[in-house]
């Protein structure tokens, strides 16, 4: 990750700047107390020996009680995690249905960003490559110029590709022949030229440098598409802005200057909220507006504070929660429709979490420990189904897909199993440059672990009293 010098200047466009939230939020531990100065030098790079995970804790695991030891992937006592105690519980059977399905492996590079629709998977890595995988196999592929892909998302009959160079590059699939072409970029080549000559559309975007304001001039770390019927894609630089872009004619309809430091995770979410997370490691909450054919955002709150870059964030699909990954190692969330309330922390993992996805009931998170942590949510507590080992590298990204009814019924028949429980066909991206393909069913935690997490193995935090608590929480309505 890379710092950022001076501030986005300029008139005349429809450019968004932050006010400053007079909210001083929480450390990702709550019982943190620091001072505006000490956020000020706060630590930036999100890598995974950049963050750490705090010394002062007590280990989140008490010896068999492990997720990690208790999961069908680690059924010995060899775990570097393990310390033996009193409060420990019996290894748990494996979740049925559960499994590692197969390993992708191409030679192509490091695997920075996956997204799957159907059974058809699109994997980024550092080759410049999109790879195209149908059914497991590996189906082709395309090639962009710009850089390492650092983001992918579909909307519609698009693919939109985030890329190291700044630029957005656009796909198609042609009904012909199948193949993907490039339809365009964002922004799109006459905008841009007719934007550079009249000299108010430049904003300075570190010293002595200036660029058109509709273009980043750093990579774009995250992409976030909201519902078909808004037809807006979000995208997040590491030039600390995130703009905003109408997918039906390409056109860019404002750059919002978000954060201190680099933008790496953006989710356009319920209600017309956006959250975004930087390196400067806050997470922030703004409230989206149609203003005539544009948008305006607006900040609403900031919900994280801390030392450590904020790396990824989740948003349920069943429930108003947001879920924030960080290099810490931890995982909070906030809960709420109207007013959102800080819910807890979900402890587990011994590096940066560098990636969450949200399905169903479920909340998966991928870190540079090399594992999947898959957590449950039931009626505000989260509970640690199982952890999933197998990549040798750190984690950077995650893509989930429901299976189809062909696929529960050849489940069913599988394992004889016809509880009618959620099954996922689950995509882990890694810098040991391998896709590996997991299945994993929503099965209650009381059948794993024995309890939940809050109530047994202490992963999951809910402080009482905390600075997050209600008295944080905040109305969007």
């Amino acid at each position: 990750m890379r710092d950022s010098d001076g501030e986005g200047a300029g008139g005349g466009v429809p450019r968004s700047h932050p006010s400053n939230i007079p909210l001083p939020m929480s450390h990702s531990d709550p019982n943190y107390s620091g001072t505006d100065d000490e956020c000020s030098n706060r630590q930036s790079s999100s890598s995974a020996t950049g963050g750490g995970f705090y010394n002062d804790y007590p280990s989140s695991f008490s010896g068999e009680c492990s997720p990690y030891n208790m999961s069908p992937w680690n059924q010995t006592m060899a775990s570097p995690w393990s310390h033996h105690s009193e409060a420990s519980m019996a290894a748990p059977a494996m979740a049925p249905g559960t499994s590692l399905i197969s390993s992708l492996v191409r030679e192509e590079g490091h695997i920075y960003s996956l997204a799957a629709k159907g059974d058809a998977l699109y994997t980024g890595s550092d080759s410049k490559n999109i790879r195209v995988w149908r059914k497991q196999k590996d189906s082709g592929g395309f090639k962009s110029s710009s850089g390492l892909v650092k983001a992918i998302v579909i909307s519609g009959e698009r693919i939109f590709t985030g890329h190291q160079d700044g630029k957005i590059r656009v796909w198609k699939v042609s009904p012909k022949n199948g193949l993907h072409k490039r339809v365009g970029s964002l922004p799109r080549l006459r905008d841009f030229l007719r934007g550079s000559l009249n000299p108010s559309n430049y904003v300075e975007v570190r010293k002595n440098r200036s660029a058109l304001w509709i273009r980043h001039s750093d990579a774009v770390s995250c992409l976030s598409p909201t519902d078909a019927g808004q037809g807006l894609l979000y995208s997040g630089s590491w030039d600390r802005t995130f703009k905003v872009w109408r997918i039906s004619d390409s056109k860019c309809l404002e750059s919002v200057v978000a954060h201190d430091d680099n933008v790496n995770a953006i989710v356009a979410a319920y209600d017309g909220l956006v959250f975004t997370g930087s390196a400067d490691g806050t997470v922030k909450v703004w409230k989206r507006e149609v203003q005539g054919k544009g948008t305006k955002h607006s900040p609403v709150q900031t919900l994280l504070k801390q030392e450590h870059a904020v790396n990824a964030l989740a948003v349920s699909a069943v429930a108003p929660v947001l879920y924030c990954g960080s290099s810490d190692g931890l995982v909070n969330c906030w809960e709420g429709d109207s007013k959102l309330v800080h819910g807890g922390v979900l402890r587990g993992h011994k590096k940066a979490v560098f990636c969450l996805a949200a399905a169903g009931a479920l909340l998966f998170s991928g870190s540079a420990d090399n594992t999947i942590m898959v957590w449950r949510r039931d009626a505000g507590v989260h509970s640690c189904l199982s952890v999933l080992s197998g990549h040798t590298e750190p984690i950077r990204c995650l893509a989930v897909v429901e299976y189809n009814k062909e696929n529960v019924a050849a489940a069913a028949a599988e394992t004889g199993d016809n509880s009618g429980v959620g099954r996922w066909i689950v995509y882990s991206g890694s810098l040991d440059k391998s896709i590996k393909v997991w299945r994993v069913t929503d099965e209650p935690a009381d059948t794993l672990l024995g309890g939940s997490v809050g109530e047994g193995s202490q992963m999951f935090d809910r402080y009482p009293g905390d600075p997050f608590g209600a008295s944080s929480s905040t109305s969007f309505r």
